[in-house]
């Protein structure tokens, strides 16, 4: 009898025990490969095989966990459990994955910038303005990072006293895009929302920066009802979560100076319009009392020319009325008769000295 004996094993026996050793042994593996013969199927499952030079192996997830665009000639990184299905074929279930190279992120953002431009989602007429000076700030960002401190810093230098509300996520790596998405949400369902909402991290390699590419997160910043404000990376990177938010920084920094004014510089600006006021105002005051005083000579001189005019009108009027002074024709011999021409009426002469009644004993006419 053979002391040790070959198990036996039924089939599903057989690929159930497989199963359990590859849990035990390498229950998550990283696999580095280039991607053919990817395909979704029916909307719901995706499948794609990762080979190299001399081998290939096949991948399965689901459509949910596509979260950046993958096609034939890509490099990914795949994290993923490797098991025997029912049917005997050898295939990784993929629980996350990522572009690898240069070239492999750059086709990647090109595609998902491609489908999410044709849905307008970087439209510009759906971005918002931030507030001039918010009371209120949300901050998502990892709290032990520089770009964090740096924004945090020169927030407080140029305006104090603000209210700022920080989520602590991570800014890389796999878990990175979902936490950032659960702090959006967070944000936006608060009873007391921010006034806007800031997402920064400091600069990064392409493959650290590549959280930012995520779909989902990307999604989560164009639907967002907190205008949002997002500074990745230095000057040069641009992700799409920079192309969804309302307004982009370059950098941390640069967001902090975005968010809010210098206070320094607004008391410049105010006692520079203030003094410009004042100027202006005295200046007005000059130009109105100098135009006071012309109209003041130019009133003074029409009423003198007036009282010329009125002077030499009155003069001519006594005149006038010195020619038709009775006294003066008397004076000149002639006489004033009053009284009826009748006959035998008695009418009164005036001359210049006497009056004389006479009685009337004959008219004539001429």
């Amino acid at each position: 009898m053979d002391e040790n004996p070959i198990p036996r094993f039924g089939v599903s026996g057989f690929v159930e025990l497989i199963n359990q050793v590859l849990e035990f042994s390498c229950s998550a593996v990283e696999i580095e490969g280039e991607v053919a013969s990817f395909k979704v199927n029916q909307g719901k499952w995706v499948f794609f095989d990762l080979k190299d030079e001399e081998a290939s192996v096949g991948c399965f997830m689901p459509v949910y966990q596509l979260r950046t665009p993958i096609e034939d000639g890509m490099k990914l990184v795949v994290r993923a459990q490797p098991k025997v299905t029912k049917w005997g074929k050898f295939s990784v279930t993929v629980q996350s994955y990522r572009p690898l190279g240069e070239g492999s992120l750059r086709k990647s953002f090109q595609l998902l910038h491609a489908k999410l431009e044709k849905e307008g989602i970087f439209a510009t007429e759906r971005k918002r303005c931030l507030p001039q000076i918010p009371a209120r700030i949300g901050v998502i960002s990892s709290t032990q990072a520089a770009g964090y401190a740096d924004f945090i810093k020169i927030v407080n230098e140029r305006w104090g006293g603000l209210q700022i509300d920080v989520a602590h996520v991570q800014v890389q790596g796999e878990a990175a895009a979902d936490q950032i998405v659960a702090a959006i949400n967070r944000f936006n369902e608060s009873q007391t929302p921010p006034e806007v909402l800031v997402i920064i991290r400091g600069g990064g390699s392409a493959d650290d920066l590549n959280t930012f590419n995520d779909e989902l997160l990307v999604r989560a910043i164009a639907a967002s009802r907190v205008p949002t404000l997002v500074g990745i990376g230095h000057e040069v990177d641009v992700t799409l979560a920079d192309l969804a938010a309302d307004v982009r920084a370059s950098t941390p920094s640069n967001a902090a100076q975005i968010i809010v004014p210098d206070r320094r510089e607004l008391l410049r600006e105010i006692k520079a319009l203030v003094d410009g006021m004042a100027y202006r105002t005295e200046s007005a005051i000059g130009d109105l009392s100098s135009e006071v005083d012309n109209l003041r000579q130019r009133a003074l001189l029409h009423l003198d020319s007036r009282t010329d005019v009125l002077t030499s009108e009155i003069k001519q009027f006594q005149r006038i009325l010195a020619a038709y002074n009775p006294q003066l024709a008397l004076a000149r011999g002639y006489a004033i008769v009053r009284g009826s021409t009748e006959i035998g009426e008695i009418i009164s002469i005036e001359e210049e000295k006497i009056i004389i009644k006479a009685e009337v004993k004959n008219v004539k006419q001429k």
